[in-house]
Protein backbone atom coordinates (compact mmCIF):
# COMPACT_ATOMS: atom_id res chain seq x y z
CA UNK A 1 0.00 0.00 0.00
CA UNK A 2 1.35 3.69 -1.12
CA UNK A 3 1.70 5.54 2.06
CA UNK A 4 -0.50 8.06 2.67
CA UNK A 5 0.86 12.12 2.75
CA UNK A 6 3.14 14.25 0.88
CA UNK A 7 6.40 12.22 0.75
CA UNK A 8 10.09 13.50 0.31
CA UNK A 9 12.58 10.70 -0.17
CA UNK A 10 16.01 10.84 -0.92
CA UNK A 11 17.12 7.95 -0.82
CA UNK A 12 19.88 6.65 -3.36
CA UNK A 13 20.50 10.93 -3.77
CA UNK A 14 23.86 12.40 -3.08
CA UNK A 15 23.42 16.34 -2.10
CA UNK A 16 26.24 18.48 -2.01
CA UNK A 17 26.10 21.21 0.73
CA UNK A 18 28.58 24.03 0.57
CA UNK A 19 28.66 25.54 4.28
CA UNK A 20 27.14 22.93 5.76
CA UNK A 21 28.55 22.42 8.56
CA UNK A 22 27.59 25.29 10.84
CA UNK A 23 24.19 27.75 10.90
CA UNK A 24 21.99 27.26 8.12
CA UNK A 25 24.32 24.98 6.30
CA UNK A 26 24.14 22.61 9.02
CA UNK A 27 20.15 22.43 9.29
CA UNK A 28 20.73 22.05 5.19
CA UNK A 29 22.67 19.51 5.78
CA UNK A 30 20.62 17.46 8.40
CA UNK A 31 17.20 18.06 6.37
CA UNK A 32 19.01 16.34 3.09
CA UNK A 33 19.93 13.31 5.43
CA UNK A 34 17.11 13.06 7.43
CA UNK A 35 15.50 12.48 4.13
CA UNK A 36 17.73 9.43 3.35
CA UNK A 37 20.23 11.54 1.10
CA UNK A 38 24.22 10.59 1.20
CA UNK A 39 25.26 14.48 2.36
CA UNK A 40 28.80 15.74 0.99
CA UNK A 41 29.69 18.71 3.21
CA UNK A 42 32.11 21.45 1.77
CA UNK A 43 33.85 23.38 4.45
CA UNK A 44 37.00 25.86 4.38
CA UNK A 45 38.66 25.76 7.40
CA UNK A 46 36.25 24.87 10.47
CA UNK A 47 38.13 21.85 12.13
CA UNK A 48 34.79 19.82 13.48
CA UNK A 49 33.33 19.83 10.09
CA UNK A 50 34.16 15.69 9.95
CA UNK A 51 32.88 15.43 13.49
CA UNK A 52 29.34 17.31 12.31
CA UNK A 53 29.41 14.92 9.32
CA UNK A 54 29.84 11.96 10.89
CA UNK A 55 26.96 13.01 13.70
CA UNK A 56 24.91 13.34 10.92
CA UNK A 57 25.89 9.51 9.91
CA UNK A 58 25.37 8.01 13.09
CA UNK A 59 22.00 10.10 13.85
CA UNK A 60 20.36 9.44 9.95
CA UNK A 61 22.01 5.95 8.99
CA UNK A 62 23.23 7.72 6.00
CA UNK A 63 26.58 8.70 4.76
CA UNK A 64 27.39 11.68 5.37
CA UNK A 65 31.24 12.73 5.01
CA UNK A 66 33.39 16.38 4.69
CA UNK A 67 35.70 17.90 1.96
CA UNK A 68 37.71 20.92 2.28
CA UNK A 69 37.72 22.92 -0.48
CA UNK A 70 37.99 26.80 -0.81
CA UNK A 71 35.13 27.66 -3.28
CA UNK A 72 36.33 30.80 -4.17
CA UNK A 73 39.65 28.68 -6.08
CA UNK A 74 37.44 27.35 -9.43
CA UNK A 75 40.15 24.62 -10.16
CA UNK A 76 39.85 22.79 -6.61
CA UNK A 77 35.98 22.97 -6.82
CA UNK A 78 36.34 21.09 -10.04
CA UNK A 79 38.04 18.34 -8.27
CA UNK A 80 36.13 18.56 -5.33
CA UNK A 81 33.18 18.04 -6.72
CA UNK A 82 34.68 15.58 -9.45
CA UNK A 83 35.98 13.42 -6.02
CA UNK A 84 32.56 13.73 -4.64
CA UNK A 85 31.09 12.26 -7.51
CA UNK A 86 33.84 9.19 -7.59
CA UNK A 87 33.43 8.51 -3.98
CA UNK A 88 29.75 9.18 -2.81
CA UNK A 89 27.76 9.56 -6.07
CA UNK A 90 26.26 9.90 -8.76
CA UNK A 91 25.70 13.76 -7.02
CA UNK A 92 22.16 14.63 -7.82
CA UNK A 93 21.75 17.79 -6.38
CA UNK A 94 23.35 21.20 -4.25
CA UNK A 95 23.13 23.52 -2.11
CA UNK A 96 25.35 26.61 -2.67
CA UNK A 97 25.03 28.32 0.89
CA UNK A 98 28.70 29.42 1.88
CA UNK A 99 28.48 33.21 2.61
CA UNK A 100 30.41 36.27 4.77
CA UNK A 101 29.98 39.25 5.90
CA UNK A 102 31.82 42.49 6.75
CA UNK A 103 29.59 44.99 8.67
CA UNK A 104 31.23 48.68 8.86
CA UNK A 105 30.12 51.75 7.12
CA UNK A 106 30.56 52.08 3.70
CA UNK A 107 33.19 54.77 3.72
CA UNK A 108 35.70 52.58 6.09
CA UNK A 109 34.93 49.44 3.27
CA UNK A 110 38.18 48.37 1.85
CA UNK A 111 39.09 46.67 -1.26
CA UNK A 112 39.74 43.24 0.56
CA UNK A 113 36.49 43.80 2.40
CA UNK A 114 35.02 43.89 -1.13
CA UNK A 115 37.10 40.53 -2.15
CA UNK A 116 36.62 38.60 1.15
CA UNK A 117 32.51 38.74 0.50
CA UNK A 118 32.16 38.51 -2.95
CA UNK A 119 35.01 35.90 -3.61
CA UNK A 120 32.27 33.55 -1.14
CA UNK A 121 29.15 34.93 -1.63
CA UNK A 122 29.32 35.46 -6.13
CA UNK A 123 32.28 33.95 -7.13
CA UNK A 124 32.32 30.84 -4.58
CA UNK A 125 29.08 30.33 -5.30
CA UNK A 126 29.11 30.40 -9.08
CA UNK A 127 32.38 27.91 -8.99
CA UNK A 128 30.09 25.55 -7.00
CA UNK A 129 27.28 25.35 -9.59
CA UNK A 130 29.39 25.28 -12.53
CA UNK A 131 31.32 22.45 -10.98
CA UNK A 132 27.63 20.57 -10.35
CA UNK A 133 26.42 21.51 -13.44
CA UNK A 134 29.49 20.61 -15.86
CA UNK A 135 29.27 16.61 -13.99
CA UNK A 136 26.00 16.82 -15.16
CA UNK A 137 25.66 18.14 -18.46
CA UNK A 138 29.20 15.45 -18.97
CA UNK A 139 26.69 12.42 -17.59
CA UNK A 140 23.70 13.84 -19.51
CA UNK A 141 22.22 13.88 -16.03
CA UNK A 142 19.16 15.82 -14.87
CA UNK A 143 20.21 18.20 -11.30
CA UNK A 144 18.92 20.73 -8.86
CA UNK A 145 21.07 23.19 -7.29
CA UNK A 146 19.55 25.61 -4.52
CA UNK A 147 21.47 28.88 -3.90
CA UNK A 148 21.09 30.65 -0.73
CA UNK A 149 20.82 34.13 -0.88
CA UNK A 150 19.25 36.62 1.46
CA UNK A 151 15.78 38.97 1.49
CA UNK A 152 18.78 41.50 1.52
CA UNK A 153 18.87 41.07 -1.81
CA UNK A 154 15.74 43.37 -2.06
CA UNK A 155 16.09 45.65 0.68
CA UNK A 156 18.66 47.41 3.08
CA UNK A 157 18.74 45.71 6.44
CA UNK A 158 17.69 48.07 9.51
CA UNK A 159 19.74 49.05 12.66
CA UNK A 160 16.90 50.86 14.16
CA UNK A 161 14.23 52.87 12.42
CA UNK A 162 15.33 54.50 8.92
CA UNK A 163 19.29 53.74 10.91
CA UNK A 164 20.87 51.20 7.60
CA UNK A 165 22.47 48.22 8.87
CA UNK A 166 26.20 49.23 7.37
CA UNK A 167 26.80 45.90 5.14
CA UNK A 168 26.53 46.95 1.52
CA UNK A 169 28.98 44.91 0.21
CA UNK A 170 26.89 41.65 1.65
CA UNK A 171 23.87 43.32 0.53
CA UNK A 172 24.46 43.99 -3.32
CA UNK A 173 26.51 40.69 -3.06
CA UNK A 174 22.66 39.18 -2.19
CA UNK A 175 21.98 41.02 -4.76
CA UNK A 176 24.44 39.31 -7.64
CA UNK A 177 23.65 36.00 -6.38
CA UNK A 178 20.02 36.20 -6.91
CA UNK A 179 20.42 37.59 -10.11
CA UNK A 180 23.09 35.16 -11.03
CA UNK A 181 20.42 32.53 -10.75
CA UNK A 182 17.87 33.47 -13.62
CA UNK A 183 21.13 33.78 -15.58
CA UNK A 184 22.11 30.12 -14.88
CA UNK A 185 19.07 28.90 -15.11
CA UNK A 186 18.26 30.16 -18.42
CA UNK A 187 21.62 28.99 -19.41
CA UNK A 188 21.28 25.42 -18.20
CA UNK A 189 17.36 24.91 -18.90
CA UNK A 190 18.12 22.56 -22.00
CA UNK A 191 20.21 20.65 -19.92
CA UNK A 192 17.46 19.72 -17.53
CA UNK A 193 19.12 21.79 -14.45
CA UNK A 194 17.13 23.46 -12.43
CA UNK A 195 18.53 26.86 -10.31
CA UNK A 196 16.75 28.11 -7.86
CA UNK A 197 17.59 30.78 -4.96
CA UNK A 198 15.86 30.64 -1.19
CA UNK A 199 16.04 33.91 0.48
CA UNK A 200 16.49 33.53 4.29
CA UNK A 201 14.92 36.67 6.23
CA UNK A 202 16.60 36.83 9.90
CA UNK A 203 17.62 33.70 11.71
CA UNK A 204 19.24 32.56 15.06
CA UNK A 205 22.74 31.49 14.06
CA UNK A 206 26.10 31.98 15.88
CA UNK A 207 26.49 35.11 13.15
CA UNK A 208 23.47 36.94 14.32
CA UNK A 209 24.07 35.68 17.93
CA UNK A 210 26.60 38.13 18.07
CA UNK A 211 25.11 41.45 17.22
CA UNK A 212 24.23 43.84 19.44
CA UNK A 213 21.10 42.91 21.12
CA UNK A 214 19.12 46.45 20.55
CA UNK A 215 19.65 45.69 16.66
CA UNK A 216 18.18 42.39 16.97
CA UNK A 217 15.39 43.37 18.82
CA UNK A 218 14.80 45.87 16.39
CA UNK A 219 15.02 43.84 13.75
CA UNK A 220 12.35 41.15 15.65
CA UNK A 221 9.98 43.41 16.68
CA UNK A 222 9.91 44.58 12.78
CA UNK A 223 8.91 41.21 10.87
CA UNK A 224 5.21 40.38 10.85
CA UNK A 225 6.05 37.05 12.75
CA UNK A 226 7.82 38.84 15.50
CA UNK A 227 10.62 36.90 15.91
CA UNK A 228 14.03 35.32 13.99
CA UNK A 229 13.83 32.10 12.56
CA UNK A 230 15.71 28.82 13.70
CA UNK A 231 17.51 27.51 11.36
CA UNK A 232 15.86 24.06 10.23
CA UNK A 233 12.72 26.90 9.33
CA UNK A 234 14.60 27.91 6.33
CA UNK A 235 15.20 24.14 5.34
CA UNK A 236 11.15 22.88 3.79
CA UNK A 237 11.73 25.35 0.71
CA UNK A 238 15.28 23.52 -0.19
CA UNK A 239 14.12 20.27 0.49
CA UNK A 240 11.09 20.79 -2.00
CA UNK A 241 13.33 22.28 -4.43
CA UNK A 242 15.80 19.47 -4.60
CA UNK A 243 12.96 17.18 -4.92
CA UNK A 244 10.99 15.61 -8.04
CA UNK A 245 8.25 17.97 -6.58
CA UNK A 246 10.08 21.05 -7.44
CA UNK A 247 10.54 19.81 -11.04
CA UNK A 248 8.64 22.65 -12.80
CA UNK A 249 10.65 25.28 -10.75
CA UNK A 250 13.91 27.16 -11.96
CA UNK A 251 14.78 30.67 -11.93
CA UNK A 252 13.21 31.73 -8.66
CA UNK A 253 13.71 33.26 -5.23
CA UNK A 254 11.85 32.23 -3.20
CA UNK A 255 11.80 34.18 0.16
CA UNK A 256 11.50 32.80 3.64
CA UNK A 257 11.38 36.15 5.69
CA UNK A 258 8.52 35.89 8.34
CA UNK A 259 7.01 38.21 6.41
CA UNK A 260 9.63 40.92 6.22
CA UNK A 261 9.23 42.09 3.01
CA UNK A 262 5.60 42.90 2.87
CA UNK A 263 6.26 46.36 4.24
Amino acid sequence: MAPKGFMIDFSNKCIIVTGGNRGIGYAFSRAVAQAGARVAIIYRSSKDAPDVAQKLSKEFNVDVKAYQCDVSDADGTNKTFNKIDKEMGPVTGLVANAGVSVVKPALELTTDDFNKVYNVNVLGVFNSARAAAKLWIDAKHAGSIVITSSMSSQIINQAAPNKALTQVFYNSSKGAVSNLTKGLAAEWAPYHIRVNTVSPGYVNTDQTSHMDKHIRDHQARNVPLGRFAEPHEMTGQAVLLLSDHGSYMTGGEYFVDGGQLVW
